[in-house]
Order: structure tokens, then sequence, then C-alpha cells
């Protein structure tokens, strides 16, 4: 979604992002972008190939600034990671090699114990055509991969990002009291209170003779009661059903509710005794 709050708190922690060799500037952009929606913000390149700063990457973060601006460029990937103490590599195809292969939750969990233990990580992405090489992943600690269509397994680095970076926000969840935002709390509704509603609306229906023939009420009824036990309501939801209810009780077509308007638009004649 488009937009940002200033007076949230910005998150700017993680793993660090490593693209080995990146080809197009549009492509570091969406990944920078990528990673500032989930709290990611250190961002290194590996010899990118149209060198850096680069401004496609710039106008394509979508204001990523602060991914974008602590950008940092090495010459080798061994230069990149010296400084790490733990290493994913992120590759969709079979290695020979003794590695551990994680799925994405496991490797953010890893990823998040090891940050909380005090570790820098980092997570390998190689080029957006062929991916890693095997000396590559070879300097990385396990191999994350994620669960594609095998006929057709190939994602873009900024899609592989965005899906590492998810998974990174996720699994710190507790520490975010889990969503950004809560609903508003509401109590359950009571038995009682959902009988008062149907007593009500049988008791409405029962006066406009819905229940026609006699002989099928029962079973209408039932059909009736099945439909609104069918899911828990809260309180609140049982008020605005009688609210509704009570509404069509109280006002017609034809003698709408004060500032009220007809079906065809027009305002409706004010009768002050409905509101008595």
């Amino acid at each position: 979604m488009a937009g940002t709050n200033s007076e949230r708190q910005l998150l700017a922690e993680g793993p660090a992002i490593i693209l080995v060799e990146p080809q197009m500037g549009e492509n570091i952009g969406m990944v920078a972008r990528a990673m500032a929606n989930f709290g990611l913000a250190e961002l290194r390149l590996v010899n990118p190939r149209d060198g850096w700063p680069n401004e496609k990457a710039q106008a394509t973060a979508s204001k990523a600034d602060h991914v974008i601006e602590g950008t940092k460029v090495y010459d080798t990937l061994e230069q990149a990671i010296a400084d790490l103490n733990f290493v994913y590599a992120t590759t969709a195809r079979s290695r020979d090699n003794y590695k551990p292969v994680r799925s994405p939750v496991f490797a953010a969990q890893t990823l998040r114990t090891r940050f909380r233990a005090g570790e820098a990580t980092g997570i390998l992405f190689g080029r957006e055509r062929w991916g890693l090489t095997n000396e590559e992943v070879a300097l990385a600690d396990e191999i994350v991969t994620f669960p594609v269509n095998p006929a057709f397994a190939s994602l873009n680095i900024a899609q592989a990002v965005l899906l590492m970076s998810y998974e990174w926000m996720k699994s710190g969840m507790e520490d975010l009291e889990a969503v950004p935002f809560q609903a508003l709390e509401q109590r359950p509704s009571t038995k009682e209170q959902l009988f008062g509603l149907f007593d009500q609306l049988e008791e409405a229906l029962d006066s406009r003779n819905y229940f026609h023939p006699p002989s099928k009420k029962p079973k209408m009824v039932d059909n009736l009661r099945a439909v609104l036990s069918r899911r828990a309501f809260t309180e609140q939801e049982i008020s605005v059903l009688r609210g509704v209810i009570s509404s069509l009780d109280r006002f017609s077509r034809n003698s709408p509710r004060k500032g009220g308007f007809t079906r065809s638009g027009k305002e409706a004649p004010t009768d002050d005794s409905a509101d008595q």
C-alpha cells in the first residue's frame, strides 16, 4: 500500500541484504522498497553492473531513502560478508554440497534468534539471470530456498527479497505487539442477547405476514435462527441488527425517518410524531 506515517517508528534493523552483481538499478530500488516495508535497512552491493549511486534505483525505491542512502558497495563477496557472523544464501536450485537447506520461515526464525543474541547476519541474493555460483553459496553457512512451482521456480530479485523480508518481520511480531494496530476489543454476545434478536426479528416479520402459509412457520423460524446462529455475534453487532429492525418497524417507505429521503431521492416529509 502506498503512503507512510512519519509519526510511527521507523524500523531499521536486522540482517544485511547482500546483492551479488545486481544488473539493473530499477531492481535495486525495488529491493530497497521491499526492505523498508518490512523493517530492514542495511543493503550491500557487490560489484553492481551500472555502478553506484544509481538514479534509477533512487527513482524506484519509492522513498525508501534511508536504505538507498545507507547502501554500501564492495568489490568482492568476501569483503561484503567479512564482518558477519552468520549468512544465508538464497537459491532455487539443488546444490551438490552438505549445507543445511532451510525454509524461509525457519531461516527467519534463526536470523531473529541470532540477532537477539547480538550477532551480525546477512542474506545473499544472486544475479537476476542466474543467481549465485556454487563458490558463492559455499561462503554462506546455510541455504534458504522458497517453496515455489517446480516448473516455474524463478523469482526476480525484488520478489525474493520481499519474501525473506516479510518472514523476518513476521518472526518478530511479538516484539511489535503482534500487529501495528489492534481492532477494538468487543465482548461476545450472550445467548440471552441472541435470543432477544430472534424474538424481535420474528415479531417484526410475523406482523408483516412473512411466515406464510402459517403451517410453514415453524420450519421458517428454524431456518432463520440457523442463519443467525452460524457465527458468534458481538454485543455491538447484536445492537446494530436490532437497531435496523427497530427502524424498519418504526418507519415505512412512505413515511421515512425525519431527515431521510424517499426512494426517488427527494427529501421525505417531516413527521415529528415519529420521533416522540
